[in-house]
Parts: structure tokens; C-alpha cells; sequence
């Protein structure tokens, strides 16, 4: 029995000194509002340390505003990772419109709603088993005044159109 704690010990010691992949939210943009509700745009940037391919075996995923939950959702199946390379994932969070009328309800004086998105990204490693990677990204979403829906905001002009477009 002493020699089975021992190679146990052993072995969560290489465990715990093993690297994991790593990820970060870069940005969350408004992907569309329609009729099913409004719909975010996480992109997600996740290094794999391995030499071989890792599968997602899902997202979880939770958005926050005035510090309660709002949605709450899975995605299936998003994809893999790249070997020992870095993958920008695109998630797709998805709020309903009850969920909408509760971020509206907290629009302070500065116009703008802050949320949290909380996301876990659930990875298959072979011989190890499932993983989540938490990830959490704070920010807030500027309103337009309602002199920016009659053409009252801020104009653009070619120069910074094409500039824009050529560092996308």
C-alpha cells in the first residue's frame, strides 16, 4: 500500500507541474439584435502547449450585468485547438430579449451597460480527462444618443474607412 501512495504522489506532483493550454478574451463586439434577441461576438485566443490537436468538448458560457446572472448557455462541439499553436475561437453568446429588458434596466447616467462574460472552455486532454479553462472578460456596451440614430454622431470620413479596412 505504501508503494501505491508513493507512484500516486509521484504522479500528481508531474501532473501539477504540466502545462495547460492558456486563453483570453481579445474582444467582444454586438454581433446582431433581432428578433430571437440580441447576439455578442467573443473572440477567444487559446495557446496550446501540446504537439497534437485538442478537442473542445464544449463552452460554457454566463453574462452578468449589476452583478446577477442574465444568460446562461452551452455551445457543443466548437471545434479543436492546434497543436502547439495558438487558436482564435469566434463564440457566438446568444441573449434573449427578457435578458435585454434586464441589461436596459441598468443603464446608468453614462449611457452605457456593463456586463461580465464568464466563459469555461471544457477540454478533452487524453489520459488526464476533461478540463475547464475559466476565462472572464468585463465591458460595456456604449448606447448611440438619439442624435446618432438621425445622423447626429461622429462622421468618418474615407481616410479613416480605408485605414480601418487595411488593418483588419
Amino acid at each position: 500500500m505504501d508503494m501505491f501512495e508513493k507512484a500516486k504522489n509521484y504522479l500528481s506532483e508531474k501532473m501539477a507541474d504540466m502545462a495547460t493550454p492558456e486563453a483570453t478574451i481579445t474582444d467582444v463586439d454586438l454581433k446582431g439584435f433581432g428578433l430571437s434577441g440580441l447576439t455578442l461576438l467573443a473572440k477567444v485566443c487559446v495557446s496550446n502547449p501540446y504537439s497534437v490537436s485538442i478537442p473542445i468538448g464544449e463552452i460554457a458560457y454566463v453574462v452578468k450585468s449589476a452583478g446577477r446572472g442574465i444568460a446562461s448557455g452551452t455551445i457543443p462541439d466548437p471545434g479543436s485547438l492546434k497543436a502547439s499553436d495558438k487558436t482564435m475561437l469566434e463564440v457566438t453568446v446568444k441573449l434573449p430579449h427578457s435578458a435585454v429588458v434586464s441589461l436596459v434596466r441598468d443603464i446608468g447616467g453614462d449611457w452605457d451597460i456593463d456586463y461580465v462574460l464568464e466563459l469555461g472552455l471544457i477540454i478533452d486532454l487524453p489520459v488526464i480527462g476533461n478540463i475547464t479553462i475559466p476565462i472572464s472578460y468585463a465591458g460595456e456596451m456604449k448606447l448611440p444618443s438619439i442624435s446618432g440614430f438621425f445622423g447626429g454622431g461622429e462622421e468618418k470620413t474615407c481616410e479613416t474607412s480605408s485605414a480601418a479596412a487595411e488593418t483588419k
